[in-house]
């Protein structure tokens, strides 16, 4: 018999007196009941998308002069870009008109909202869907995928382009094994050649496999003497880098020169062009999260000269992206994510620009099962707050690794046992599912 609030019953007493015959005491067998109830059972997510192309708009893109124009309001906070019609009948900056017409195969969301108006606390939030927080360094989404599913086909799971843009991109509190690999150099540059993939002048094949011999044997030693994470990061890092070494597909991937001569030129020979393409031959080849960056958007004055110089290059290249991945069959499986750390201001400052504003902001998706040709709520008429359905950046985490089949509300184990959950309080955004 049980009685009613009565934990105990003739079966746990037995429990309890089997268990202390093992050592434990009473005391240690309610914890250990305790622990098991916290146990998270996690259901299985079938992953929709297999690699994502991550392109960050550094310094807070306006969201009136790319997506979310604002014709109908007074000109002090529509400012003096015109709009384009999609083909889809939106509308988007008129600095878009090749974006517009590929708008039927993207995503946007045009009430993204935070309350960070700092530039390094809104670039934390856009790169691991947390605030920051001084007690503890949260993993950025290519680290935590990198954690997740590992090295596909001798390539490194994540990938920046042309380098690591902030330090909110890196591991946190996980392994830096988990650490991107960055090109070191610029795609468009000329000489482009990534750091560390060849063989220093003077090693042949021979005398490499050699070097590797005795050093896996010197590692062999100090692992065993120190079990630090240092240790084992390294042993990850000159595995992954004998493999890309040695790897002729490998190489091949990171290898622009080998891309069609005309395919460049629809990309465009610039910045924006050669790095989205080098996604697009990363993504193909195996690698599961690229992190590229373009441009300076953090403009304070003259924002419709700023943006008229920088916007067509990144709207000839993300069109291009877009189409080269549907043309190819990697666009349904490859989410491509357009971000920026806040928006900017709805009125336009006295030095004709815009200033910091994380109240409502866009971004744009596009492929990795999500809809086409869609738009996710509203800002209100004036581009202060959302006016409808308002995205955070954990609710934008979950629905990425959602897409991704990672459970967003799994637990990672941080320093001191800790247990942390990839993304806190964050929804899958449903409406954006195809």
């Amino acid at each position: 018999m049980k009685c009613k609030g009565n934990p105990l019953s003739r079966r746990n007493f037995l429990t309890v007196g089997a268990a202390a015959g093992l050592g434990l005491s009473m005391s240690d067998m309610f914890r250990l009941q305790e622990a098991q109830a916290e146990i998270k059972n996690y259901d299985f997510i079938e992953a929709k998308a297999k690699s994502v192309i991550h392109i960050y708009l550094p310094g807070g893109a306006a969201q009136q002069e790319l997506w979310d124009p604002k014709p109908y309001s007074p000109i002090e906070y529509r400012g003096e870009m015109k709009t384009v019609k999609t083909n889809t009948g939106e509308y988007f900056s008129e600095a878009l008109p090749k974006t517009a017409q590929i708008a039927d195969k993207l995503c946007i969301i045009r009430s993204m909202s935070h309350g960070e108006a700092a530039h390094e606390r809104g670039t934390h939030n856009m790169f691991t869907g947390y605030r920051p927080s001084p007690a503890l360094k949260f993993p950025s989404f290519g680290a935590v995928v990198s954690h997740e599913y590992g090295p596909r086909k001798n390539l490194p799971p994540y990938v920046c382009i042309p380098n690591v843009p902030n330090e909110y991109a890196g591991t946190g509190y996980l392994s830096s094994s988990f650490a991107p690999f960055s090109l070191g150099s610029d795609p468009a540059s000329g000489g482009f050649k990534v750091r560390d993939l060849s063989l220093p002048g003077g090693v042949d094949e021979s005398r490499f496999y050699r070097r590797r011999s005795a050093l896996e044997a010197v590692n062999s030693y100090f692992a065993q003497k120190n079990e630090s994470d240092s240790v084992a990061a390294m042993d990850t890092f000159y595995e992954r880098a004998y493999n890309l070494i040695s790897s002729p597909d490998a190489r091949e991937a990171f290898n622009i020169e080998a891309e069609d001569a005309k395919v460049r030129d629809e990309y465009g020979r610039n910045q924006a062009g050669q790095r989205m393409l080098m996604a697009r031959r990363l993504v193909q080849s195996g690698v599961r999260m690229v992190t590229l960056t373009y441009g300076g958007w953090d403009m304070h004055a003259r924002i419709t000269d700023s943006i008229k110089r920088q916007v067509p290059d990144f709207d000839q290249a993300y069109s291009t992206l877009i189409r080269d991945l549907e043309r190819n069959g990697l666009l349904d499986e490859t989410l491509v994510m357009v971000s920026s750390e806040f928006g900017r201001t709805p009125k336009i400052n006295k030095d004709a620009g815009r200033d910091h504003w994380p109240k409502v902001f866009s971004v744009a998706l596009a492929g990795g099962g999500l809809k086409k040709g869609y738009i996710h709520g509203a800002s209100n008429a004036t581009s202060s707050e959302p006016e409808l359905d308002p995205v955070g950046p954990e609710d934008l985490a979950t629905t990425m690794y959602h897409q991704l089949g990672i459970v967003a509300d799994k637990e990672l184990m941080a320093p001191g046992d800790r247990p942390i959950e990839i993304v806190d309080g964050g929804k899958v955004v449903k409406e954006l599912l195809a």
